[in-house]
């Protein structure tokens, strides 16, 4: 080589750029051939449902009708109820107490034994009482020998006195004896009577028919007239009242069917509003209105003869004001709200659904009058409503039947 010979420049392969796009490629056309099918596979499917719907008749999937749960509207008679809270009240109530001083002898009754009016009860030592009374019966004979001797002397002295034997002044003498003798037998029976009275107060009887609660006080125990506690309690609970509250707006309609001399019948309910446990008739209203709560208190009586109600028992009380006859009525559960309106699905006899409005009148547990909207006769499905639609097809099985297999 020849000093000023210059080499020709290095020219680079273009060969591994070419394979490097290429390798790149395949992978940008899955991508784009991805995003696309992102993009339009919704519509596509969007665009599908409804011509699968349209062809299956607005039923469930594939066409297949929806299963459904009707119940027949039918024409009865809807009592009307007034609610009210109340809380059971025993007629009388009796606590027992002594009268006399002395020790209990004997306890004749049971813890929460029935009593009737009379029957015995606690007998206290009857024998201070017995000694005061032959004390008193022994005064009186005394007395009463004195009373005699002193008439026996009056009609003398009246003999001596017309002969002019003695002076006027014995004779009046005489007069005012027998009287003071006379007031003297009348403190005399006084004092037996009292002792007669507190032997009969020795014995304590029930001054009602009831139950007896837990008795106070033991035998043998010195119980005296002063003493802050009783020996026991009764509580009549046949008959027995209920006390509940009603809204002062229904005291109108009340007042004007006691007036007409209406019985009202009251039921009274447990605390949950699930178990009847009584019904009574209204026996009276208050005579004034509660400013704080706008109730009245309503007084019921009840016979409660299986002792259902219990004095202090919470209860629901429900007033009967009056039943409606003719009513139309549907199961409540076939009630459907919206904003603009209650309706119900009725059955079609081709087995599609409607959509119908109706007006709801009385509510009563699970049923409910219905003003209009619907007729006794119609089938009003109660159970697969949220897969309905106006013209659902739908398989309707009746309420209380039996579902069929398969």
């Amino acid at each position: 080589m020849t000093p000023n010979t210059v080499e020709p420049p290095l020219v680079q392969d273009p060969e591994p750029q070419v394979k490097k796009k290429r390798s790149i490629l395949p992978w940008i056309l899955l991508l784009a051939i991805a995003g696309a099918a992102t993009y339009f596979y919704p519509r596509l499917a969007t665009l599908a449902s409804p011509a699968v719907t349209k062809k299956g008749g607005k039923g469930g999937e594939a066409g297949r009708p929806v299963p459904v749960v009707a119940s027949l509207a039918r024409r009865g008679d809807m009592p009307v109820y007034l609610n009210g809270l109340g809380s059971v009240l025993a007629f009388n109530t009796v606590t027992l107490r002594t009268r006399v001083d002395g020790q209990i002898m004997k306890v004749y009754f049971q813890e929460g034994q029935f009593v009737k009016e009379g029957d015995p009860l606690i007998e206290i030592d009857p024998k201070p009482f017995q000694v005061q009374l032959e004390m008193a019966e022994g005064q009186l004979a005394r007395d009463q020998a004195l009373l005699d001797n002193a008439k026996i002397d009056l009609a003398r002295y009246t003999v001596l006195f017309a002969q002019e034997a003695i002076p006027k002044q014995q004779l009046d003498t005489q007069v005012a004896l027998v009287s003071q003798n006379n007031a003297t037998l009348k403190s005399d029976q006084a004092q037996i009577d009292t002792a007669k009275l507190q032997l009969f107060y020795a014995h304590i009887t029930s001054p009602l028919t009831g139950r007896i609660g837990l008795r106070l006080v033991d035998g043998g125990n010195m119980v005296h007239a002063t003493d802050a506690t009783g020996l026991a309690v009764i509580t009549q609970l046949q008959p027995i009242a209920v006390i509940f509250n009603i809204a002062e707006d229904s005291l109108p309609q009340v007042s004007k069917k006691m007036a007409g001399g209406q019985p009202l019948s009251v039921v009274a309910y447990d605390r949950d509003l699930k178990t009847k446990l009584a019904t009574g008739t209204l026996a009276t209203i208050d005579n004034q209105i509660d400013p704080t709560t706008g109730t009245v208190r309503f007084k019921a009586v009840f016979e409660n003869q299986d002792l259902s109600l219990f004095p202090n028992q919470f209860v629901n009380a429900r007033l009967l004001l009056d039943t409606k006859h003719g009513a139309t009525i549907i199961p409540t559960a076939a009630i459907q709200r919206s904003p603009q309106s209650t309706f119900v699905y009725v059955v079609n006899p081709d087995n599609t659904v409607e959509v119908r409005n109706i007006s709801v009148g009385i509510t009563e547990g699970d049923e409910a009058s219905v003003d209009s909207g619907v007729d006794a006769g119609d089938k009003v499905v109660i159970d697969g409503i949220d897969k309905l639609q106006d013209k659902t097809k739908v398989n309707v099985r009746m309420a209380g039947a039996a579902p069929k297999n398969g």
